[in-house]
């Protein structure tokens, strides 16, 4: 079995002295695993940065088994930001989430699509609103819709929130006012990633006894 495809690198790991195994997000192919033959050589380790485009050769013997890539660098996300702690641990953290979430070999273009105008936008002012919004996105076409405007009431202040496995949490200021020039601060954006974070959690890691990446944890420790 063979194709040919482009993707963006999700996690690698050493598996000996000059191979690697990648995970890698395909437009064409969804999640998939393989190994890279000289993959940790001098000439190949600085293209298998998480979030790098690559474009892939997959080859198996069995389409249902991992198999192995070659590949070629199209675009380096990753490098561009090595000196910006928030915006690389942002890649990682959107990668980290896509490798623990998608399921192995399904396609999801509308996923693909979103994950590439992120990692294509990251150097715009605004980069984290973006990020915010995009596992808002993420969470939808993984099957959760979220009502952002489900009006609660709780005694006499009046709030808007969502309703999640009978708990209720209440909605950042951030994402009630998406169309608006909210000025972004480090406590609305830390309290829009903590909804995002118990939306990831209640649906998704806690049924399935998943645990968030560190990443996820640290982008949002970023913001105290």
């Amino acid at each position: 079995m063979h194709w040919k495809d482009e993707g963006y690198l999700l996690s690698k790991v050493n598996y000996d002295e000059n191979s690697i195994i990648i995970e890698v997000f395909t437009e064409g192919h969804g999640k998939c695993t393989g190994m890279v033959y000289g993959g940790s050589s001098k000439k190949q380790k600085r293209n298998f940065q998480v979030g790098n485009k690559l474009l892939l050769n997959w080859k198996s013997k069995n389409q249902n088994k991992n198999g192995y890539f070659t590949s070629e660098l199209i675009k380096p996300i990753a490098p561009p930001y090595f000196d910006d702690k928030k915006k690389t641990i942002s890649i990682l953290s959107a990668s980290s989430l896509l490798k623990i979430l998608l399921p192995e070999r399904q396609i999801n273009k509308k996923i693909y699509n979103l994950f590439n105008h992120l990692l294509s936008n990251l150097f715009l002012k605004d980069w984290i609103k973006l990020y915010i919004y995009w596992e808002l996105s993420l969470i939808k076409e993984l099957g959760y819709e979220v009502s952002l405007f489900e009006k609660s009431i709780n005694g006499t202040e009046d709030f808007f929130s969502v309703k999640i496995n009978n708990k209720f949490f209440n909605l950042p200021s951030l994402l009630l006012e998406k169309n608006s020039n909210i000025n972004l601060t480090d406590k609305n954006i830390k309290e829009a990633l903590i909804f995002n974070k118990n939306l990831l959690l209640e649906n998704f890691a806690n049924p399935n006894n998943l645990k968030l990446p560190i990443a996820r944890n640290i982008l949002e420790n970023y913001y105290n």
